[in-house]
């Protein structure tokens, strides 16, 4: 039988679900290597991330800089840059890794999956035909072929360093 590790998604499963355990976008940013932060891009009212759980390599995250948990508290600016910024994550994607396809959305609230209530983010993920297998629906496992570190490596050039 072969043994499937993944030892990094220990710490996800292991937190604590209900505690508040600060903002994971008002947090990171304010580290000073984004290559440890996983921090592809900074332009002025929106910043681009790598998903740490990522349902495929890849998985980026676009949010503002501002806390806010829901569309209506943003301005009309941070609101198409949010856009503007998620188009050139799937114009990067598309350079970068060649997907077949993109999901792409935002789940607002807990009931729709949000696991960042307080801080509205759009996700990027790219998909290939075949990248969902027995795995996740008979073990509830993903498999994932790349490292964080090298997706970080692979993307970082495909986007221009913002304000």
């Amino acid at each position: 039988m072969e043994r499937l590790w993944a030892p990094w998604r220990e710490a996800y499963i292991t937190a604590p679900k209900h505690e508040k355990q600060g903002c994971i976008f008002c947090d990171k940013p304010r580290t000073e290597c984004d290559e440890e932060a996983y921090i592809l891009y900074r332009a002025p009212r929106t910043f681009v991330m790598l998903n740490t759980f990522p349902y495929n390599p890849g998985h980026l995250m676009v949010a503002p800089w501002v806390h806010v948990g829901d569309l209506e508290n943003l301005d009309r600016e941070t609101l198409a840059e949010l856009m503007d910024v998620t188009r050139q994550c799937v114009q990067a994607l598309r350079t970068a890794v060649r997907p077949e396809g993109f999901n792409i959305g935002m789940n607002l609230g807990a009931p729709a999956g949000a696991g960042v209530v307080d801080h509205l983010h759009m996700h990027v993920v790219p998909r290939w035909g075949g990248d969902t297998n027995f795995m996740s629906v008979v073990s509830g496992v993903r498999v994932l072929s790349q490292g964080l570190d090298r997706t970080y490596e692979i993307l970082r050039p495909h986007f221009t360093r913002g304000a």
